[in-house]
């Protein structure tokens, strides 16, 4: 992803309201009346008027440990702080006869909402102020930084404890690192609030780890400290994942202050390994199949970006990912290419023949066979992507990409979600450095990952590209020795559209952007949410809230002021959704 762009400067904070047009209100009841379900409960107009609301008390349930508490003191965080389906087409007609307004016990609680978080949006970016501060990197093994995700895991499980949840830190042990040391891992907060039968539950899944970050790197800002320049909050963090956690919080600490009941009882699994490879994630996820996952209805993942910088998108789909070592040998020890140069094999010279041979000019893979099983392309799947808003000039510049390999918007969008890619990495062993050192390798290790998509599978692509290896390898008569493995193995995932859930957070988007969603999938790979269908087997969801130029793991990452604000009325627009959803569902004959 592309950096952010922009100087230090004021901070600003627009108006994040957005009016309603009445033609809003005939569409939806339209689609009702055709689809039996009731409008979108955004067929509103926002209303300007400043008022006070009340906040209600704060139930304050022990949090709960299991297993050992590897650093004592951890825990002291620094800061506290219906419409009815029956809609005929004679109502419609009455209605659009002398009706203005569409009458659901929904939409003044919504109206509600809203209003209240426009008025505390300030709040709401400085609780994220108070969490991008903490430096809660995942992926440099030091103790100071483990500690400090221990920090941010205690600040969290207080914020939720806040909200009135009941908490758990389940304890995951220990991480053995290559050089012998071994760190704590921090605990995954399973958090609970509501066990009402008779209303969904509804699991939102985040991380709080992030990327490493330092000014010196390129930030424009001290990456720790969240700055706004024009709309836009800069921190590492800040749209992957700490803004879109807390978005989920405000939702649900905006019913509470407003002293209503929450429409859905809510879940929260958070972890502080993501970014390392979610160590200990998936034991848990199996071990709660049946106790803290067995009542949950959906699972909600927002770590994700749209396609676009205006228009918000639902993801369907994320690739997989297979990576490969390829290591060529002639010995352990670099030669003299004064000594050696021209009588021997070089490791090297087969390494970039084996690499070379992977994919032809326009990004075609060349392995045989790795096509036979990718899912054929659908008419309705064609004109999903006819839909989506991408402006290709405006992406190729934020890109800094002078040309792509593909023509047309359609042609890109499947190139990057679902057909399969071949990218070569790097090269272990090599002499990268500045200078003209005259070595030739004795041993090097090319590495390179193949991205997979339905119906693709694992082990028939290791074997294929393994034959296609050892063809290639033996074409040149070398008396190099050639090792190949596949290091990483990981699932695509694939959801259905139709789930109800996906239908909630569509009618939640129009709700609040006014407008469709972008239906994408993600070329890169969320293993979390294979496991999740996998283990729990249940719908999983992925409602972004960044933009695409959010830069996540780059240098000066954001998010923006409106995403984050108008991304916590989304969450809480589609706990309101689902209710009505569930309504519908228990009236249908």
């Amino acid at each position: 992803m592309g950096a952010g762009t922009g100087q230090p400067g004021p901070e600003h904070s627009p108006a994040s309201t957005t009016a309603r047009s009445p033609g809003r209100l005939v569409s939806g009841l339209v689609a009702a009346a055709l689809h039996c379900t009731p409008p979108p409960l955004g067929v509103l107009q926002h209303q300007e008027e400043a008022g006070t609301a009340g906040s209600g008390g704060r139930a304050e349930p022990a949090d709960v440990w299991r297993g050992s508490d590897p650093w004592p003191g951890w825990r002291e965080a620094e800061g506290s702080k219906e419409s009815s389906p029956g809609i005929t087409v004679l109502a419609l007609l009455l209605l659009l006869g002398g009706m203005s307004s569409l009458s659901s016990p929904q939409a003044p609680l919504l109206e509600k909402v809203f209003r209240y978080m426009d008025l505390h949006q300030d709040e709401f970016v400085q609780r994220l102020r108070e969490w991008v501060a903490i430096e809660s990197d995942s992926v440099q093994p030091v103790p100071r930084l483990r500690q400090e995700l221990f920090r941010m895991m205690a600040l969290a499980a207080e914020e939720l404890r806040g909200l009135g949840a009941s908490v758990s830190l389940v304890g995951s042990g220990s991480q053995q690192l290559p050089d012998g040391q071994t760190l704590p891992i921090p605990p995954i907060i399973l958090a609970e609030l509501g066990d009402e039968p008779e209303k969904p539950t509804v699991c939102f899944y985040g991380h709080l780890d992030v990327q490493p970050a330092a000014q010196a790197n390129g930030w424009l800002t001290d990456p720790y400290t969240l700055t706004e320049v024009d709309g836009k909050l800069y921190g590492r963090g800040a749209t992957d994942n700490k803004g879109p956690v807390l978005a989920w919080m405000n939702a649900v600490g905006t019913f509470r202050a407003l002293e209503e009941d929450l429409p859905v009882n809510i879940k929260f699994i958070l972890e502080g390994m993501e970014e390392a490879g979610s160590v200990a994630l998936k034991e848990l996820v199996a071990r709660e199949k049946d106790g803290f996952f067995s009542s949950v209805d959906c699972i909600v993942i927002s770590d994700n970006l749209w396609v676009s910088q205006r228009r918000p998108a639902l993801i369907y789909g994320t690739r997989g990912n297979s990576y490969f070592m390829v290591e060529v040998r002639c010995r352990d020890q670099d030669f003299h290419s004064g000594t050696f140069g021209g009588i021997l094999h070089e490791p090297m010279a087969d390494l970039v023949a084996l690499l070379g041979s992977l994919t032809d000019s326009s990004g075609r893979i060349l392995i045989p066979g790795i096509y036979d099983h990718v899912a054929p392309v659908t008419e309705e799947e064609r004109d999903m992507y006819s839909a989506i808003e991408l402006d290709l000039e405006e992406y190729r510049n934020s890109s800094q990409v002078k040309t792509f390999l593909f023509d047309t918007k359609e042609e890109i969008l499947m190139h990057l979600w679902r057909y399969p890619s071949l990218s070569i990495h790097g090269i272990e062993g090599a002499f990268d450095e500045p200078g003209t050192k005259t070595v030739i390798p004795g041993r090097v290790t090319g590495k390179f990952s193949i991205r997979l998509v339905p119906h693709m599978n694992l082990s028939v692509v290791e074997k294929q590209v393994k034959q296609h290896l050892q063809y290639i390898f033996a074409q040149r008569n070398s008396s190099n020795q050639m090792a190949v493995s596949m290091v990483l193995g990981l699932h695509p995932w694939i959801a259905n559209i139709k789930d109800p859930q996906y239908l909630a957070a569509e009618r939640a988007i129009k709700t609040v952007f006014g407008t469709e969603p972008d239906m994408i999938r993600d070329g890169s790979t969320i293993p979390i949410a294979k496991t999740f269908q996998d283990i729990i087997q249940k719908s999983v969801v992925m409602l972004p809230l960044g933009a695409v130029d959010d830069g996540e793991h780059s240098q000066n990452e954001k998010i923006n002021r409106r995403n984050y604000i108008e991304g916590s009325k989304l969450v809480a627009a589609f706990f309101l959704e689902m209710v009505q959803l569930q309504e519908v569902a228990g009236t249908s004959p």
